[in-house]
């Protein structure tokens, strides 16, 4: 049985932004050093993004998933233990 991305901690892994109400954030890719209820912290290069989760789309890791950052307003300690649809 493979684990859901949705489930897994973030923090380490590659983001890249597939999708967004922003369209200068598309294409934007970076490691996540930091996620709280709201918002992604993503380290591009040597610059430091803060993400909205809402009006976001994105993939981790490399996934062919796109995950919709509005339904993953959570804690990252409450997402990992969450069942999610499939999609």
């Amino acid at each position: 049985m493979m684990t859901d991305v949705r489930n897994l901690p973030w923090v380490g892994a590659s983001l890249t932004v597939v999708g967004a109400t922003d369209a200068t954030l598309v294409g934007r890719r970076g490691l996540v050093v930091n996620e709280t209820r709201e918002t992604l912290q993503l380290l591009d290069g040597e610059q430091h993004l803060t993400l909205g989760k809402v009006g976001l789309s994105f993939s981790i890791d490399g996934d062919d998933a796109v995950i919709d950052g509005s339904l993953m307003r959570q804690r990252p300690e409450d997402r990992t233990n969450r069942n999610y649809r499939k999609v």
